[in-house]
């Protein structure tokens, strides 16, 4: 073994061993269930802001989105950007405060589907959302352990599994040791990584190239050479579909901004921060943080066509741009503590879902169905068997043929919240005339239009799915419930949250 390679071990052991040992001191901090899940709604504006942004970002910002750059997708990674950095700010001005004031007056609710459950008082609400948050955050948990593998693989030159294997177990063992807490603070470290990562590596390949305009005209010449051959069909299959780039696409890549309203993720975040004067602190960081790591991502993936000549990324393989960038411009130690910022990226966001999900099964099912009287120490020991059965399925998952794409299997789960949470959370926030039975009706037409349109191509359908399923959970939403009426108590209960002091 090489000197190099020592170096980057030691960096990625360093690393996953600082993740490990937080999810120790964390776990001293939860006793109950309100701190596993929630952090006892405690958590400062800084973690609040940085671990809702790293938790979203994932790891397609690091791989899937520099990927698609690096492929010639720029008109389209620039419209899903704009909208994910839109569907950002608007989530916390409109989305983060009247949250977290609801979901104090129905009921403290400390999960999306508990929320819907208490808004709503409809046992159907909260059972149709733990159906979708178990089978969409599955798929999305997948998408990081995908991550884990392919960097190991190009980092290491280690089998695609086995690197799998040990992102997992990182994951596994803070999150189940730590819950809430412990996912905020690494997602915190995970985050600032991140932002450094993207601003000195970007900073460093335009200097590289000769400065900022050199670097784009050797991007543009890259571009403009020929295709065929040297690269193969899948990029130029992507340079003609960017070639071919419409108004009803850029629409359709725009509307991932939608996403935001439904993340239960994201959105938990803003339910768990300390108060209500901090929000507005919190966004600043966060959108500051965005805009600057998508910037990142952009510079990254576009000229690492021409800062990595003369290999060539093609296929799936171009997802590894970022790692591939790194291991040229830094030495191996450095290039190692960057190279974490990829398994940053994958680790909070599955962490986040992973828990997410312990929360919804053990409070919404087994303490709300199979068992009501049961204590604090069995819905935690449920919580912490849920978070390692999801993420063996969805490692499972990973195993199939064809779910080796971040961007896919990211864009599919993203889709699934966005098009259903997204639109009941605006109506149970903003319209007290929403009822159980319009909640109800929104959600379950609106994953199905969500599966329905996923499975087909050409057309109209073509159109990324979550556009189509926002508006049917929307307007079917509105419809029943003008038909239906809501629950005794409701309404005046919704007044209460509205009058809530800030």
């Amino acid at each position: 073994m090489d000197s190099q390679t020592i170096a980057k071990i030691i960096a990625f052991i360093l690393y996953l061993g600082f993740m490990v040992y937080i999810g120790v001191r964390s776990s001293r901090k939860t006793n109950n269930a309100k701190d596993f899940f929630l952090g006892g709604r405690g958590i400062g504006p800084w973690v609040t802001a940085l671990s809702a942004e790293a938790s979203d970002s994932s790891a397609w910002l690091l791989m899937g989105l520099p990927g698609l750059c690096y492929l010639g997708g720029i008109k389209e990674t620039f419209w899903t950007a704009l909208g994910l950095i839109v569907g950002t700010y608007l989530n916390w001005l409109l989305i983060a405060k009247p949250l977290r004031k609801c979901s104090i007056t129905f009921g403290d609710s400390i999960t999306i589907p508990g929320f819907f459950k208490n808004r709503f008082k409809s046992e159907r609400c909260n059972i149709i959302s733990v159906i979708l948050i178990v089978f969409f955050f599955t798929i999305y948990t997948a998408s990081g352990i995908v991550a884990c593998g392919k960097l190991f693989r190009s980092v290491f030159g280690l089998n695609y599994t086995v690197g799998m294997i040990i992102g997992l177990i990182v994951i596994l063992s803070y999150t189940i040791l730590g819950g809430y807490r412990a996912v905020c603070t690494t997602d915190f470290v995970q985050g600032a990584l991140i932002f450094i990562a993207f601003v000195v590596a970007g900073t460093v390949a335009v200097i590289s190239l000769g400065g900022p305009s050199e670097a784009i005209a050797k991007a543009k010449d890259f571009n403009s050479m020929s295709l065929a051959g040297a690269f193969g069909e899948d990029l130029k299959a992507t340079f003609n579909r960017n070639q071919h780039f419409k108004v009803l696409d850029a629409i359709s890549a725009f509307s991932w901004c939608l996403g935001y309203f439904g993340m239960p993720h994201i959105i938990i975040r803003f339910m768990g921060i300390r108060s209500n004067a901090e929000i507005k602190t919190a966004r600043r960081v966060g959108i500051i943080w965005m805009i600057i790591a998508y910037i990142g991502a952009f510079i990254i993936g576009s000229l690492g066509t021409t800062y990595l000549l003369p290999n060539i990324l093609t296929g799936s393989t171009a997802e590894t741009v970022f790692s591939e960038t790194m291991l040229k411009m830094f030495p191996a130690f450095i290039a190692g503590i960057f190279l974490c910022a990829i398994l940053a990226a994958s680790m909070s966001t599955a962490d986040s879902q992973l828990l997410a999900v312990a929360s919804t099964v053990s409070l919404d099912l087994f303490k709300a169905k199979i068992n009501k009287n049961a204590d604090e120490k069995t819905v935690l020991l449920v919580s912490r068997i849920t978070v390692f059965v999801v993420a063996l399925v969805a490692f499972g998952l990973c195993l199939l043929p064809n779910h080796d794409s971040i961007f896919d299997l990211v864009s599919y789960a993203w889709a699934g919240f966005g098009a259903t949470f997204g639109a009941i959370i605006f109506l149970a926030l903003f319209w007290k005339r929403c009822t159980a039975d319009g909640a109800s009706a929104g959600l379950f037409f609106g994953f199905i239009t969500v599966v329905f349109w996923h499975n087909k191509t050409g057309g109209i359908f073509n159109i990324y799915e979550i556009l189509p399923g926002f508006v049917v959970t929307l307007v079917i939403a509105i419809i029943v419930s003008l038909f239906t009426k809501t629950k005794p108590g409701v309404q005046e209960k919704f007044e209460e949250y509205k009058n809530m002091n800030d």
